[in-house]
């Protein structure tokens, strides 16, 4: 069975990472493209990893913490956007992606609930 997820969080990174090269080339994107590079990343490395998780606590933690990536990277995202240097239709399509991907892994965190009602 495949795994669209795992597809889809990968292709966030891309595409953001490809985003990215064209942010303009003052001081402050340095520290914004490290940062969304490592949260944006992250999202399908942690997700990646859920996959092979030993325990149903161990799939839980690697969806939280790729759920915590997704939150920051789309904070950075917004950042960017409010920023107003770079209005574009890819930085929408990011964020609404960033957006939908903190509510698929929240609803996969809530509804794997361990047998020990961890929250």
């Amino acid at each position: 069975m495949k795994n669209d997820l795992l597809q889809r969080t990968f292709n966030f990174g891309i595409a953001v990472i490809k985003f990215l090269r064209n942010l303009p080339d003052y001081p402050e994107y340095k520290m914004l493209r490290f940062q969304l590079l490592k949260s944006c990343a992250s999202v399908g490395a942690n997700y990646e990893e859920s996959q092979a998780g030993s325990s149903k606590k161990d799939f839980r933690n690697k969806i939280r913490i790729s759920l915590r990536e997704a939150r920051e990277s789309n904070y950075w995202l917004r950042i960017i956007d409010a920023l107003s240097d770079v209005k574009s239709e890819e930085l929408d399509r990011l964020l609404q992606e960033s957006s939908e991907l903190k509510n698929i892994l929240g609803a996969i965190l809530r509804n794997s609930k361990d047998d020990e009602n961890e929250t």
